[in-house]
């Protein structure tokens, strides 16, 4: 294999590579159960925390209640494993169900962004903290479906090689959607709204678009959470549950996909070593509520942009995008200008 192939396809072949890894490594218990979990776990909160991200990091508003996207996707993808699909069918329709989960919590996510976006400031902050109160109120209040007591029997369906997989898309699809130009309308906003739509941006629009993509992606988590635990109930996507998506993003970076997936690796398993930190000195395992919030503080005051606030992994950016690529293109132009002076 030549260099410059080895270059282009370098990436792809890796990522082909691992994949084989994540179906033989939990089958043949060369990685324990714990280990296979926190792995799945650090996949799930990459996805949310790039759906986060895109609202929060790119186009520079402020969602705080993702859990409640999170929510019905989870509860839209198991009621259908559980009353619709056939469960010998299960394993095969399981992305069928995601995307199912995804779409409602598209829908619901256009329900709270075609109000929401009319105005500016601080709006979307209140009322996606009330949408996430909201939803687990109703949820509380639906016998059918558990109610505070929760939902079961699900089976097992979230496997590594399935976190591995909808990882892997999900950060190509938000790439692509941001180095996009469409999405290059999206950090237009972030920078100065009015000024964008005075180019050309339709503002409104953009964000409507990006919110319920985020939604979508959110939603998604939620069905792998879901298939993960084979329980849920309305706790577990309380105001708790998107401060730790808050706090995810703001500790990797925000407008940076790599700062997400470094965010929600690095909390991810900050949190598992603590629990058996507290788990060995007898300590408690509430306190590590108290972590997250307490985490969000501090990064809001010493850190506001997080690690990789702003800056981007060098295989996250397109290869027509990055420094060299445009250096050589702005030398093409400026040779063209010598050449086309020199001539007659």
């Amino acid at each position: 294999m030549s260099n410059a192939i080895w270059k282009q396809w370098k990436l792809p072949i890796i990522l082909l590579l691992v994949f084989p890894l994540t179906v033989l490594l939990p089958k043949f218990g060369i990685i324990n159960p714990y280990i296979d979990l926190v792995l799945k776990y650090i996949g799930i909160n990459i996805i949310l925390t790039i759906s986060l991200n895109l609202v929060n990091g790119y186009m520079g508003e402020f969602s705080v209640g993702h859990a409640g996207f999170m929510a019905i996707g989870a509860y839209v993808a198991s009621l259908l494993t559980v009353w619709l699909f056939p469960r010998s069918l299960g394993p095969f329709l399981f992305p069928v169900a995601l995307l199912a989960g995804g779409a409602a919590a598209g829908i619901a996510g256009l329900g709270i962004a075609l109000p929401s976006f009319r105005t500016r400031g601080d709006y979307l902050a209140i009322v996606t903290l009330a949408f996430n109160m909201i939803i687990k109120s109703v949820l509380e209040n639906i016998e059918a479906i558990g109610g505070p007591s929760g939902f079961m029997g699900m089976d097992k369906l979230t496997s590594l090689w399935w976190v591995y997989i909808i990882v892997i898309v999900v950060v190509f699809l938000a790439r692509n959607y941001v180095f996009s130009n469409f999405g290059r309308g999206v950090l237009a906003i972030r920078e100065d709204e009015t000024a964008s739509g005075l180019v050309s941006v339709h503002t409104r629009q953009v964000k409507v678009l990006t919110f319920v993509f985020s939604a979508f992606l959110a939603g998604i988590g939620g069905g792998l959470f879901a298939h993960e635990l084979q329980f849920i109930n309305p706790r577990s996507f309380t105001i708790l549950k998107s401060t730790e998506m808050l706090v995810m993003v703001y500790l990797g970076g925000v407008g940076s996909l790599g700062g997400s997936i470094l965010g929600a690796t690095v909390f991810t398993v900050m949190m598992e070593g603590l629990r058996t930190v507290l788990q060995q000195f007898g300590i408690s395992q509430e306190w590590r509520l108290v972590v997250a919030p307490l985490m969000l503080i501090l990064l809001m005051i010493f850190r506001p942009a997080g690690i990789m606030g702003l800056r981007e992994f060098r295989f996250l950016i397109p290869r027509e995008e990055r420094p060299e690529a445009l250096a050589a293109e702005r030398k093409q132009v400026q040779t063209a200008r010598r050449a086309k002076e020199i001539l007659p």
